[in-house]
């Protein structure tokens, strides 16, 4: 699923594209995603202007003049600028073509993504409501992550990808910042001592901000959100050894998610 860098990367991919484009039709080739697309989206937004598009956590908001459309892309969704049209493919749901003729389409294979429509402030929508802060903003740190964990028995990888702790971080993330911290992903959160949640959110931090830096000198694939350029230090290498300590990294599950750890460095 993408997470807070991808999502960060196709925002900046897309804005200069896509600002100042007037929308002229929009396509809608499935009614309902993880959820339903809007049925008004059709006859709201042709004339609109996009304006800007920002983020909030994982979601992409274009402020399209008086309203805003909201997406998340899910697991597999991805948003695709073209420049001249082309005949959609079997998983493009949704088309938003501009007057010059170029277009905006989403592609999602397994369906997981959402697109939202809103008049109202973005962020008090239900689904970006209840979404905790942005880790790259002075609001995220370790006293934050101090007090926010004090009642928390769960497990604090899972604290971590909670958005209603910290906006954006996945499973790869919380992976590399906790091996990062030297702190054990199964600890309950409300173990951590303040030093230690002031380590983390430094790690969770580094690992989002050097994801997007390198991530912007790379050409991203097009039909892809597969972007993390990191070399991970533990993600995905459930059989390999600690870049540390040379000891195996040991697997386990968490909240039905892969979790790998290295049992001597991480305590």
């Amino acid at each position: 699923m993408p997470e807070l860098p991808e999502v960060e990367l196709t925002r900046r991919r897309l804005e200069p594209d896509l600002t100042g484009k007037r929308i002229e039709r929009v396509e809608v080739r499935v009614p309902k995603l993880r959820l339903p697309i809007p049925e008004e989206l059709a006859t709201v937004l042709p004339g609109r202007t996009i304006r800007s598009v920002a983020r909030r956590g994982k979601y992409l908001l274009f402020d399209c003049e008086a309203g805003w459309l909201i997406i998340h892309l899910g697991m597999t969704g991805f948003l695709r600028f073209l420049p001249e049209p082309a005949p959609p493919g079997k998983h493009d749901h949704l088309n938003i073509l501009f007057g010059d003729g170029s277009l905006l389409r989403f592609h999602d294979p397994r369906k997981f993504g959402t697109v939202a429509w809103t008049t109202a402030v973005p962020t008090g929508h239900p689904l970006l409501a209840g979404i905790g802060p942005e880790p790259l903003t002075p609001a995220f740190d370790g006293d934050y992550l101090f007090q926010a964990s004090r009642s928390r028995r769960v497990a604090v990888k899972q604290f971590i990808m909670n958005a209603a702790t910290v906006a954006g971080v996945g499973n790869i993330y919380a992976n590399e910042a906790l091996f990062r911290a030297a702190l054990r992903p199964d600890r309950a959160a409300s173990s951590l001592s303040l030093p230690e949640c002031e380590r983390l959110a430094l790690t969770i931090q580094e690992v989002l901000q050097e994801s997007i830096d390198q991530g912007s000198t790379y050409r991203v694939a097009e039909d892809s959100v597969a972007y993390h350029p990191l070399e991970f230090a533990v993600y995905g290498r459930g059989k390999g050894r600690c870049a540390r300590c040379n000891g195996a990294l040991e697997e386990i599950r968490l909240g039905n998610r892969s979790t790998v750890f290295c049992p001597r460095c991480q305590r």
